[in-house]
C-alpha cells in the first residue's frame, strides 16, 4: 500500500531482459530483499540490491499494461516505499496496481490526460487519481480526459517535470472508487437474475 507521495527520482541503471536496475537512495533506506517499492505507480520487488541501487523483476503482463516496457537507460522514474502503518496518510491510498496507460494530451502546470472511456466513471470532480505513482486532484472531467493542477514542487520533485504530449503515464484509478463500482455491479447483476427467477416462478 503506498500514498502516491514520491520520495525520490531514480534512474534506469540497467535493463537487461526482463530484469531492471534503479540508482537510487532515499527508498533503498529500510528496504531489503523481497521488498516492495512503486516505479511509476507500479508496485515492484526488490531482488537484489547495494548502496546506490536495485534490481527488480518485470513480467510481461506487468510490461504489458504498464508504461516499465517503454523504460531505457537514464530514464527518470518516480519512487516510493510502502507506507507504514501509523504514518500520517498525505495523499490517498494506492495499492500500487495499475489499471491503465494514459497519454499526456497537454502539458504542467494544467496537466490533461486521455485515459480509456470506460475509466472515467470512476473519476469524480475533485476527486483522487495517480498518475506515475503521483496523488493528484483531478477536475474538468470531460468524456476521455481529466486535468490536474501540478504545483511547481511537484513538477520539480516528480518526473511530471519531464513528461510531454504523447508521453505515457501509468494511471490508478481511486481504489475506493472501484470497489463501490464493483460492489454496485454485483449488486445489480444479483437483482436483475433474483427477478428472472421470480417471473418463471
Amino acid at each position: 500500500m503506498f500514498t502516491g507521495i514520491v520520495e525520490e527520482l531514480g534512474k534506469v541503471g540497467e535493463r537487461s531482459g526482463s530484469r531492471l536496475r534503479f540508482s537510487s537512495q532515499i527508498v533503498l533506506d529500510g528496504s531489503k530483499i523481497g521488498s516492495s517499492i512503486a516505479v511509476n505507480g507500479c508496485c515492484l520487488t526488490v531482488v537484489d540490491l547495494d548502496q546506490n541501487s536495485w534490481m527488480t523483476d518485470v513480467s510481461d503482463e506487468t510490461f504489458s499494461r504498464t508504461n516499465l516496457g517503454s523504460l531505457k537507460v537514464g530514464d527518470v522514474v518516480n519512487l516510493e516505499r510502502p507506507m507504514a502503518l501509523g504514518d500520517r496518510l498525505g495523499g490517498h491510498l494506492v495499492l500500487g496496481h495499475v489499471d491503465a496507460v494514459g497519454e499526456i494530451v497537454s502539458e504542467v502546470p494544467n496537466l490533461v490526460v486521455r485515459i480509456p472511456r470506460d475509466l472515467m466513471h470512476l473519476i469524480v470532480e475533485k476527486g483522487s487519481i495517480t498518475v506515475d505513482g503521483i496523488s493528484l486532484t483531478a477536475y474538468d472531467l470531460t468524456v476521455d480526459t481529466f486535468t490536474v493542477a501540478v504545483i511547481p514542487h511537484t513538477i520539480e520533485v516528480t518526473t511530471l517535470g519531464v513528461r510531454k504530449v504523447g508521453d505515457k503515464v501509468n494511471i490508478e484509478m481511486d481504489m475506493v472508487a472501484k470497489h463501490i463500482a464493483r460492489v454496485s455491479s454485483s449488486a445489480i447483476s444479483a437483482n436483475g437474475a433474483a427477478q428472472k427467477r421470480w417471473w418463471r416462478r
